[in-house]
């Protein structure tokens, strides 16, 4: 593992009994995006959210996928959320807040960020079917609670309306890589920590 204010990127190794998993992050990157979950469609979100955020992410990893897909997107998302807080660092200038809105076709998610060192999901979301493809849409869910949780921020997920669930979670995607973006971003105007605590 590693955290610096300056280049803002970490990486973790986490073994388990169920998954190994090696992950990187950068905050300021350029959309690289490189993955090898085992799980096809986690590899595609994983990618929009990465692009969409300017991120940089590299995911490997092995999990018990032959029993389900569940361990291997949780742990993810305990992986990225690690990395995420940090390479954050002490948090002083960025601008905390971050929203987006993104159509995708028929669907149209919102996705609201506070890094505000409490955890918290707000998951307002339906689908018209329960999988896309061989993936549990309730894996969403989960991969974003552990998200919110590891990263240590209060992520606040909107899907207004939707019929196809493949355009539904790849809307939340991509919204949560540009309210991220947002919200990570270096603001001059920001004086040390963006909190009347003076810390985050």
């Amino acid at each position: 593992m590693m955290s610096d204010r300056t280049i803002r990127t970490a990486a973790i190794e986490r073994n388990t009994n169920e998954t190994q998993i090696a992950l990187s992050f950068g905050v300021d990157g350029a959309g690289e995006s490189k993955q090898e979950s085992g799980v096809p469609f986690l590899d595609h979100m994983l990618d929009l959210f990465t692009r969409h955020g300017h991120f940089d992410l590299t995911v490997k990893a092995k999990g018990d996928i032959e029993i389900d897909y569940h361990h291997t997107v949780e742990d993810i998302g305990i992986c990225l959320g690690h990395c995420i807080r940090e390479a954050l660092g002490d948090k002083k200038g960025i601008k905390r807040y971050g929203n987006a809105f993104v159509p995708m076709d028929d669907a149209l998610a919102q996705v609201v960020i506070d890094i505000s060192n409490r955890p918290h999901l707000e998951y307002r979301a339906a689908y018209p079917t329960n999988m896309v493809g061989q993936f549990p849409t309730e894996l969403v869910h989960e991969f974003l609670w552990k998200l919110a949780l590891e990263a240590r921020i209060n992520l606040h997920v909107i899907l207004h309306y939707g019929h196809n669930t493949h355009h539904m979670i790849e809307a939340i995607f991509k919204a949560l890589g540009r309210a991220l973006d947002e919200a990570t971003t270096i603001d001059p105007r920001v004086k040390g920590v963006p909190s009347t605590k003076g810390v985050l």
